[in-house]
This record gives C-alpha cells, structure tokens and sequence, in this order.
C-alpha cells in the first residue's frame, strides 16, 4: 500500500510545483518587462530538465552512459506528444497567439546537430563542447532579446498576463519560482521510484520500466508545468517550456554529461529514435508556422502517437 501512497504523494507535489513555477515564471515576466515567453525558454524549461540532468550524469558514472542517450532521446519525444497532447485534451492551448518561430528553428537546429554528432559514433568531450558552445549562444540569444524588449517597451502599459499580479512582492516570486524548482524533480522521484516498485510487483521487466516509466517520468515536470500552463491559458507558457526543455535536453544534458564520460551511440538509435524525435520535433511546424492552435482533436492524435511509438518500441 505504501508504494501506491507515495506514488500519489509524487503526483500531488508535480502538480503543485508545477503551478507554483507557472505562478512564479509569469509574474517574473511581468516584473522584469520581458515576455513570459522567453522566461520559460530559459528558467522554466532548465527547472523542468533537472531530472534529464540528474539521471544522465548518474547513468555515465555508474557506467550506462546508453542510458542516458535513452533518457534524453525519449523524453524530447514525450514532450512534444505527450507533454502538449495531454493538456491539450483538458484545455485548448492557444499556441496561434505565440511568437516561437526563432526559439523552434533553433530547436531544429539543435536536433540536427546532435544528429549529426550522433553519426560520429560517440558523444565525447569534443561534441561535449560543440553542444554547451550552441546552448551557450542560445542562451545568449534569449537575454538579448529579453533586453530589446525592456527597452521597447519602456513606458507602455501592455495588458497583463492572467495569473500575473502586479503587486506581487519579489520574496513572493522568489519562492514559488524555488518551490516549483525543488519540487519538480522531487515529485517525479518520488513517483518513478515507487511505480517501478509496483511494476515488479506484477512481474513487469526492468526493460520494459525503463522504456516507460524513466522516459516519462522524466517528461512528468514538463507535463505538470504544461498542464498547469494550459489551464491557467498560459500557452507561450506551455510551448516555450516544451520547446526551451527539448533544447536544454539536447544541448546542455548531453553536452554536460559527454564531459563527465563517453557516451557511446547504440546503431538502433541512428536507425529509428533519432528519427522519431526529429519527426515529432517538425511537426510543431504545424503549430508554430500554421498558426494553428492545439485544440482536444490534436491533443488527441499527439497523444496517440506517442501511444504508438510505446507499442512499437515493446513489440
């Protein structure tokens, strides 16, 4: 009974620091003068990476550095079809109004550069550089404009974001922010680690676990920050955490973990996962280029093909 208490337990504090990190993105935003857009391409989407972090530089040290490939190549794909599809299903994310063209051409970038150096057979120190040196840029390019628009927007008084309070003190802000940031991975945790003890419970192999539950688990920070995001009809938000934590995850984890040891490319990769990824990575395409909001019907469809990369991967 314990596990499947703290399993819930795990659930219960994703889904309150999810919207503790909303609560506490948006009204930054508002108090720096910068889009909530860019705050979440940056502090949201490296908050909500930290477990893809944690796992991947554990796997390279304990030596399953395939792991961590895993982690990182199967999360990016949670995240775009699960991540967007589920909260997609409870609230319509009107992703029409969001200017992410730049920030999703350089996730594509990212992409095919890591697919690139994927090719070389081995993430080692040498593409370690080559990924935080593109993060870095990216990064670099974010700040930039999160200044441009400071000084644009001197003076104006721009409608305010829901869920954004101009009086809110900056402690206050502070804390959520902390609080969304502790408890995203904590939850996730706590959750991963007692759905695998139940899995074996029922005689469910380690295998099959760790194409599941650690490719999701580690997508569940991004999924409570998304669905909290969609509620509360914060759909730059929602997009700019999927696509910011997809580049982080590429860019920064790898980069990160190929400096801690080698992480060699398995064959399989390069022949299906890689693939996957890329694929549903361009068709966001549809969203950010179409203008197309992510309504229940596509919420729907995203979900389900993630569904079914599932049951192609455990057939």
């Amino acid at each position: 009974m314990m596990p499947w208490l703290l399993s819930g337990l795990g659930l219960l504090i994703l889904l309150l620091a999810g919207d503790a990190l909303v609560k506490g993105a948006v009204n930054l935003s508002l108090r720096l003068g910068v889009p909530a857009l860019i705050v979440s391409l940056t502090i949201v989407a490296f908050g909500t990476s930290a477990p893809e972090l944690l796992i991947s530089i554990q796997a390279v040290l304990e030596g399953a550095p395939g792991l961590a490939l895993g982690n990182v190549v199967g999360s990016n794909t949670a995240n775009i079809l699960l991540v967007l599809g589920v909260p997609a299903i409870l609230a319509a994310m009107h992703t029409s109004e969001c200017n992410t063209r730049k920030t999703y051409n350089f996730m594509i970038v990212a992409s095919l550069l890591f697919i690139g150096l994927a090719y070389r057979g081995v993430f080692d120190w040498i593409a370690g550089i080559i990924l935080l040196v593109a993060v870095a840029f990216v990064l670099g390019d974010a700040f930039r404009d999160a200044h441009q628009h400071r000084q644009a927007c001197k003076g104006d008084d721009d409608e305010e974001p829901e869920g954004a309070d101009p009086d809110m003190p900056g402690w206050r802000i502070a804390v959520f922010l902390v609080l969304g940031l502790i408890g995203l991975p904590l939850g996730a945790d706590l959750l991963v680690d007692n759905a695998t003890i139940i899995a074996r419970q029922y005689g469910v192999s380690d295998t099959v676990i760790g194409l599941t539950l650690v490719a999701i688990g580690t997508s569940l920070p991004e999924l409570a920050t998304t669905t909290m995001a969609a509620l509360r009809r914060q759909a730059d938000v929602a997009l700019g955490n999927v696509i910011g934590s997809n580049m982080f995850n590429l860019l920064a984890i790898i980069g990160i973990a190929s400096l801690v040891g080698p992480i060699p490319v398995d064959p399989e990769f390069l022949r299906f996962d890689l693939w996957v990824m890329l694929g549903a990575s361009l068709l966001l395409a549809v969203f950010v280029y179409g203008k197309v909001n992510i309504t229940r019907g596509w919420g729907i469809l995203l979900a389900a093909l993630y569904a079914g990369y599932m049951l192609l991967l455990l057939s």
